[in-house]
């Protein structure tokens, strides 16, 4: 990664300057030196990959957000409809996992191999973003903060960073998990400025308990450790199927690199990985509760939903359901994965999963009869 100056760039975002947190997950979670991984072959109109990274400022003094952008070398010129951004969901950030070069590759070097402008987004508190002042007290000491309102702000703002930058009026969109209702709610009201939308595994309303957040009173933020991390991607996996689903090798790789990005919690033993709270109160509020937060009918864009049938945090019923109330969109689709979890993405069918999104995103008319 370039250690250049920082400079600012129109709308106050900032080139990144090397990421200072830790050189671990600059070498393990990205590849992000300009030029970075092989793309594709078949699909990448150059062997090779650029990377930028951006701090956009934040409500708050000192906290910037990070995105990244990743495209083929030497292209700066893209449609709206080869543009997307991603948002990750409730624990983990966007940087250590849709960016994370397994066997050698990325899923967004992939897409970015497909000829795509893309763009991932850590929130405040998450990944590379700045950490408000909230998480250096006690968690107790505050209100959960980073609640869905807040995240799809974000994005907002993000959006009209790339709209700008491209001098394009849409773009395309993809979220994971809370991810989804972060971009949901925000296609929802901002369709004008959305091609298309995938959603990975959405969050719906539950008839089965959470995996995250327990029944204790919550505090701005909470704490995961390794070893937690690891049994939630597992829940839900059939005992004869636990040994091949995540190759050898990548849950380490995904791990030291997430892990890395909190500075903080790594100095505990063991060390841990903090993450904001206002997704969990969210979900009692509204998802556990029966009360949706938005309404998807609003959307009016193409949609894909994918998903795995192994996901035991938002499981299938919920994505079935969500794709019954799509009911104003253009066209829709629903992918089911077999043998995947909620993170399929990082598994070992995680080339049918990026195959599905790409064949969504790329196809020139999906309502064609021939």
């Amino acid at each position: 990664m370039s250690d250049r100056p920082v400079q600012t760039h129109r709308d106050g975002a900032r080139p990144g300057r090397g990421l200072d947190r830790r050189q671990l997950v600059g070498a393990l979670a990205a590849g992000v030196a300009v030029a970075a991984s092989p793309a594709p072959s078949a699909a990448a109109p150059s062997d090779r990959l650029q990377t930028e990274e951006f701090r956009l400022p934040w409500g708050e003094p000192g906290v910037e957000i990070y995105v990244r952008n990743k495209r083929p070398a030497g292209i700066d010129r893209f449609p709206g409809d080869r543009i997307l951004l991603y948002v990750h969901g409730a624990t983990y950030p966007a940087s250590t996992a849709f960016d994370l070069p397994l066997g050698g590759m990325s899923a967004m070097d992939y897409l970015a191999g497909l000829g795509f402008d893309v763009y991932l987004v850590d929130l405040p508190g998450y990944g590379l973003s700045g950490r408000p002042a909230v998480m250096s007290a006690p968690a107790s000491d505050n209100e959960p903060f980073m609640r869905t309102p807040d995240s799809a702000k974000v994005v907002g703002q993000v959006v009209d960073f790339i709209l700008k930058r491209r001098n394009v009026e849409k773009i395309d969109l993809m979220g994971w998990s809370w991810g989804t209702s972060t971009m949901g709610p925000y296609t929802s009201t901002h369709n004008d400025k959305v091609n298309r939308l995938v959603l990975y595994a959405p969050q719906w309303l539950a008839r089965t308990p959470a995996l995250i957040g327990g029944n204790g009173p919550l505090g701005a933020y909470r704490s995961v450790s390794r070893d937690s991390a690891r049994a939630r991607w597992l829940t839900g996996v059939p005992e004869d199927k636990t040994a091949d689903l995540i190759p050898a090798g990548w849950f380490d790789l995904w791990a030291d690199a997430t892990f890395a990005t909190d500075p903080v919690g790594a100095k505990q033993t063991p060390p841990v990985l903090r993450a904001p709270n206002g997704v969990v109160a969210d979900s009692k509020a509204y998802w556990q509760a029966g009360k949706p937060l938005y309404d998807p009918g609003d959307i009016r864009v193409p949609v894909l939903i994918i998903h795995a049938e192994w996901d035991a945090d938002l499981p299938s019923y919920q994505a079935q359901e969500y794709f019954t109330k799509l009911t104003h969109t253009p066209y829709k689709r629903f992918v089911e994965l077999g043998e995947g979890t909620h993170t399929v993405m990082m598994e070992k069918n995680r080339m049918q999963f990026l195959h599905a999104v790409g064949a969504f995103l790329t196809e020139a008319d999906p309502q064609a009869l021939n």
